[in-house]
């Protein structure tokens, strides 16, 4: 077996296998195992620190505009997307949202060959919860997922941005992840030379679903029943993005053929593309890792010649491809359940502290779309913190 298959067999079962840890796990070595009661083992995801509880809603799309690349003459592109927001105080009615589903889930572990009966981890998401009342409109960002992904792999920064007053959309890039429509079918990565620009033309589809629903329609496919207050929530004219690898190379793609897009935010994304990445002049945040300006020269061109408006370089010492997803708090999970090595975990992880990990996620994407779509200064932002000294202001 060669080492990329045997890391990719272990992320996936990073993603899809379970044991419950305590929250505060503060290191490698911390995320002991323990289970409250008989049956599958369970992973845990952090808690959200906003104020508000959270719900969540699928919605099945499609793109008449495009012919679907496998199904044939007479089909069209579907996505399935998520929806998450502050939810009213009487969610906790609603039924808990997993954070993947069990049968796209069964494929992960099936690709890797594991047992496919272990439960997902539980979110903080109630499904179809009525949304909260606001005095006004809340702004949207939305997110585009890594290669070979699936629009759960950030579920902590999303809650995070649920639980402090955004609504955000989570879009899976079908053929290019593991994806179930409401019928049951079932979509896993293909070689189709998936590229961020397809990545790019979902997303632009989907800005025009989440105007339809700001105007009060519907735009599931199946017609399915909305959260109460879902669409005259949504403010179609605050709309941030970001992406994690690929997805954070699509964000850009977006903001150069989408001017809806107000502010874009890289999560360690390669910025290779063709067509390649133009100008920006709305604000841009990268927070690198292993696709630093030093390491990747796409990144440096576009630090360099393409980010006209505010830009912001962070990285965080020690981090590695994975840190600014749920992999840095889930594959630690993992590596107590099958014995992985320190190597092979620092191969995941990096050197960065999962828990660690886990407030940078919370903080700076936070802050990042207060300031630009909130306008509400951030000195998080400013300079150094000393909350934060393992991340870097690179100029």
């Amino acid at each position: 077996m060669t080492n990329a298959l045997t890391r990719r067999r272990l992320l996936t079962a990073a993603l899809a296998t379970g044991v419950a840890v305590p929250l505060g796990a503060a290191g490698h070595r911390s995320a002991t195992p323990a289970q409250a009661a008989p049956g599958p083992a369970r992973l845990t995801l952090p808690r959200p620190t906003g104020p508000h509880r959270i719900g969540t809603v699928s919605l099945h799309l499609v793109d008449r505009s495009r012919p679907d690349p496998v199904a044939g003459p007479g089909h069209h592109r579907e996505l399935m997307a998520g929806v998450w927001y502050p939810a009213a105080r009487d969610a906790r009615r609603h039924p808990v949202a997993p954070w993947m589903t069990a049968a796209p889930m069964g494929d992960l572990l099936a690709s890797a060959g594991f047992d496919a009966d272990i439960a997902a981890p539980r979110t903080a998401g109630q499904l179809g919860a009525p949304v909260l009342r606001t005095p006004g409109r809340l702004p949207v960002i939305v997110f585009s997922h890594g290669n070979d992904g699936h629009r759960a792999e950030t579920t902590i920064v999303v809650q995070e941005l649920a639980s402090h007053g955004y609504v955000v959309v989570t879009v899976d890039h079908t053929y290019d992840g593991f994806s179930e429509f409401p019928d049951g079918r079932l979509t896993v990565p293909l070689d189709l030379s998936f590229t961020p620009w397809d990545s790019t033309r979902d997303i632009r589809f989907v800005l025009d679903r989440i105007e339809d629903l700001a105007a009060g329609r519907n735009p599931d496919a199946g017609h399915r029943r909305l959260p109460a207050g879902l669409g005259a929530a949504l403010d179609p004219r605050r709309i941030g993005m970001f992406g994690w690898s690929k997805g954070a190379t699509a964000t850009a793609l977006v903001m150069n053929t989408d001017r809806r897009v107000r502010a874009g935010l890289s999560f360690d994304g390669p910025m290779q593309s063709n067509p390649p990445i133009t100008e920006i002049d709305r604000p841009f945040m990268l927070m690198t890792a292993e696709f630093s300006r030093a390491a990747e020269p796409s990144v440096e061109d576009i630090w360099a010649y393409y980010l006209r408006g505010w830009r912001l370089n962070v990285h965080a010492e020690g981090a590695a491809h994975g840190s600014y997803c749920d992999h840095q708090w889930l594959i630690p999970q993992l590596a107590r359940i099958i014995g992985m090595s320190d190597e092979e975990l620092a191969s995941w992880v990096g050197t960065l502290d999962p828990a660690r990990a886990v407030r940078i996620q919370q903080a700076y994407p936070l802050a990042f779309f207060d300031l630009h779509l909130r306008h509400r200064r951030q000195r998080l932002l400013e300079g150094q913190s000393a909350a934060f000294p393992e991340v870097r202001f690179i100029p």
